[in-house]
């Protein structure tokens, strides 16, 4: 097994960092130095590469997954196929339903693209199951399963390891409207509670990362007690979770291991850029992963919405990886076309951030639509839009009196009116 970050701290360009570099269009030898640096990850899934980090695209992820009411592998295959079709950069296998070893194996399996899981879900649920109770988990099981998902191929899994006993005191002292929202945070926060013991990803953290070096499995340390409501962010247990994984994020990366910070959450406007910089600042300028975030509270059925207004300001900021936010969020497992509605929100929020930090190409794509639009060029326009079905639907959908123009303007169109005069007079 090739440990990406060990190969570069060497000096060493791999086949994976030359393809990114080639996509990405950098110098391979800068490329190679933030991963050394751990600034940038490299993500494998069978034969293909995906860099995520400082100077690169940014990059969005698709949850997808089976819950305990709604277990049906073919729906959440047809959720992958739509995900990839729009281009999401990853996807994450959420599942809590159901035959969850055979549900994460055929998704990986029927994925073209790099797949994160979350083996907490999977390590309460048999537990569960087991023995009646999370209460009579074994410290063990939390390492097997991980250990399984590993070996089934998943590319990066989120690990809980900022929530530990000093995290329930901070609870105990400082009340949240929201309390823990992350149902990975919630279930290892129980399962401490009800024991007494320390979270074993936090105190026996070196015993995750010998996996994680075994399979060049890259740890995304999650943000289990991140805000769950605008009133909660910012706050001492946030930022208790995000010291702690400042001092772990030291310890991967001298055991060469690859890691992703996560992030809030819901998160006032004001707030979000401060946000990014302090995690970029207090986990050394670790990836950035980032749910949303949400900047308001009041808009269930379309918080694809308030987390791409977050997520365009957080990715300007510093953000390298945007979890999508679909409009059922806060109200029910995701159809397909709340996964299309999530992929181009989310991706649309990417971009715009990418044309802020000066990404190479980002600009050209906007303009390249531009002068088609200006001609009324619509098979070009189509082409080159985020999403060339929906604008087909619409397009197809209305009546209009010449092809040339939409059913918005018809023949008083401002760009056909201005483009025959230049021509009249010359210019």
């Amino acid at each position: 097994m090739i440990l990406e970050k060990q190969q570069a701290k060497k000096g060493i360009i791999t086949d994976a960092v030359k393809h990114i570099a080639s996509i990405e269009k950098i110098d391979p030898e800068k490329l190679a130095k933030s991963v050394a640096e751990g600034k940038t990850v490299i993500v494998k899934h069978k034969d293909t590469f995906l860099g995520i980090g400082e100077n690169l695209r940014v990059k969005v992820n698709a949850n997808i997954g089976t819950s305990p009411d709604v277990c049906d592998i073919n729906f959440e295959i047809e959720k992958l196929n739509t995900a990839c079709r729009l281009k999401a950069d990853t996807v994450m296998d959420l599942s809590t339903g159901g035959d969850l070893d055979n549900i994460r194996k055929q998704i990986i399996q029927s994925s073209p693209i790099p797949v994160g899981s979350v083996p907490v879900y999977q390590v309460m649920i048999e537990a569960i199951e087991k023995y009646g109770t999370i209460e009579k988990l074994k410290e063990d099981d939390y390492f097997r399963v991980i250990e399984k998902h590993a070996k089934d191929g998943i590319s990066f899994v989120t690990v809980h390891c900022g929530v530990t006993l000093n995290s329930l005191e901070i609870l105990k002292k400082k009340k949240r409207i929201t309390g823990i929202v992350s149902r990975g945070g919630a279930f290892i926060a129980s399962w401490m509670a009800l024991t007494g013991k320390e979270n074993p990803l936090y105190s026996q953290f070196d015993r995750l990362l010998e996996i994680a070096r075994k399979y060049d499995l890259i740890l995304s340390l999650g943000d289990g007690l991140r805000p769950g409501c605008l009133a909660d962010a910012t706050d001492a247990l946030q930022m208790s979770e995000l010291l702690t994984l400042g001092n772990l994020t030291e310890r991967a990366w001298d055991a060469d291991v690859q890691v992703i910070i996560e992030g809030p959450g819901h998160i006032p406007l004001s707030q979000v850029i401060p946000n990014v910089q302090l995690a970029k600042t207090l986990c050394h300028g670790a990836p950035l992963y980032l749910l949303g975030p949400i900047v308001t509270d009041i808009a269930p059925g379309y918080d694809h919405i308030t987390s791409a207004i977050g997520g365009a300001l957080a990715a300007f900021a510093g953000a390298d990886f945007l979890c999508y936010v679909t409009p059922s969020e806060h109200l029910a497992l995701p159809t397909i076309t709340d996964v299309e509605d999530g992929v181009v929100a989310s991706r649309i929020a990417a971009h715009a951030a990418d044309i802020a930090r000066g990404y190479p190409e980002a600009r050209k794509w906007d303009d390249e639509l531009s002068i088609a639009r200006y001609n009324r060029d619509w098979k070009l326009q189509e082409k080159l839009v985020i999403n060339p079905e929906r604008f087909r639907k619409i397009r197809q959908s209305q009546k209009i009196s010449s092809e040339e123009v939409c059913n918005m303007c018809g023949k008083y169109c401002a760009m056909k009116i201005i483009n025959e005069t230049m021509k009249k007079v010359g210019l």
